[in-house]
């Protein structure tokens, strides 16, 4: 009874007051979708056809795109490691994959706007539940998809929309070969990364020299907190000629100068720094981006890919990041000029570490 009297008490406090008009107005009608417009491919056949044409016209281009692409690859192979070939590799590798998506992507809007039905509807909302006839419903509604777009009864437009987009994936697939190089009679262990990145140019009494001058560097150059980009002394004589990137990719290293107490080193690595000077690979372990930020306070390297970090005063171990393992040392020593030279080669391989090393 409590409850009853409380309702009745609400919808008198909600009653209007006697002399208070209340305007109640009808609901708004729907005004319904506005007159539908055709387009000229609606109404000219001559435009529809034109129209035909222009999208698969633009599907074949992005094939021939794609294919360029992949024919780029082989006329100018980036393992020649020539200038030439390594900009030409890159730009028109480049403009054929950009072609090829321009292309589709311009053909595919076109179809869209001249081609598919574009008459306006609405669809009611209703209950889904899962009945035959839902099944059958979606049955009908791809078969009136197809209809309207015309995807079954356009068939040059089908085939060379399916041609374009199965040759647009082409040249990704085929980037991925420069990855594996398979040996040669030439070059035995050209698919062996492990034995390449075994060996660099570095060998005793090669000097090390300023990146990119070729300049010797003398040990009393080399002021403390300082940082050197090196190269084998022989890189600067080969005037970028065949296999000069290679060659140079796996030899480069960072030169620095601490306080010689501040450096942690093991018993068989004592001779392997002079007077606070060390030498450290600067092809990241992690996946061989070139670590070249070097912090004076910490004594800290930096690789700005992934952020991984080595401490330069304890073997260049790591102290951060995802690299595996630390930086490999280049044994160094003085000449009788005063210039610094390696002792010999790096000691294990330079570069990442996720390749099986023995």
């Amino acid at each position: 009874m409590a409850h009853d009297d409380d309702t009745q008490a609400l919808d008198r406090a909600y009653q209007p007051s006697p002399g208070l008009g209340v305007a109640v107005s009808d609901p708004a009608e729907n005004p319904g979708l506005p007159p539908h417009r055709q387009r000229m491919t609606d109404k000219d056949p001559r435009a529809e056809k034109a129209a035909v044409r222009t999208v698969y016209t633009l599907f074949y281009l992005s094939l021939a795109g794609s294919i360029w692409a992949v024919a780029a690859y082989m006329l100018f192979p980036i393992e020649s490691g020539l200038a030439i070939d390594i900009r030409h590799n890159n730009m028109y590798i480049g403009i054929g994959i950009a072609f090829a998506l321009l292309a589709l992507g311009i053909g595919a809007i076109h179809w869209a706007k001249a081609l598919m039905a574009d008459q306006e509807h609405i669809e009611l909302r209703h209950r889904t539940r899962g009945r035959d006839s839902t099944r059958e419903a979606v049955v009908d509604s791809f078969a009136v998809a197809n209809e309207e777009s015309g995807f079954g009864r356009r068939t040059v437009i089908r085939n060379s929309l399916i041609a374009a987009v199965v040759a647009s994936v082409l040249p990704g697939i085929t980037l991925f070969r420069g990855l594996a190089p398979h040996n040669t009679p030439e070059n035995p262990i050209a698919g062996d990364p492990v034995a390449l990145l075994k060996h660099t140019m570095w060998d005793s009494g090669m000097r090390l020299a300023r990146d990119p001058e070729g300049t010797p560097i003398r040990a009393a150059d080399v002021t403390l907190g300082s940082a050197f980009h090196v190269i084998p002394e022989p890189l600067a004589d080969l005037s970028h000629g065949e296999g000069y990137m290679e060659e140079k990719a796996k030899a480069i290293v960072l030169l620095m100068r601490l306080r010689p107490e501040q450096l942690i080193e093991s018993e068989e690595r004592k001779d392997w720094s002079y007077d606070g000077i060390v030498a450290y690979s600067k092809v990241c372990t992690h996946v061989g981006c070139p670590v070249a930020l070097y912090e004076q306070q910490t004594h800290h390297l930096l690789c700005p890919c992934h952020q991984s970090q080595f401490d330069v005063t304890d073997h260049a171990k790591v102290i951060f990041g995802p690299a595996a393992r630390p930086l490999p040392q280049l044994p160094i020593a003085v000449d009788d000029e005063g210039y610094l030279i390696a002792q010999r080669d790096f000691t294990e391989p330079v570069g990442p570490s996720f390749w099986e090393r023995h």
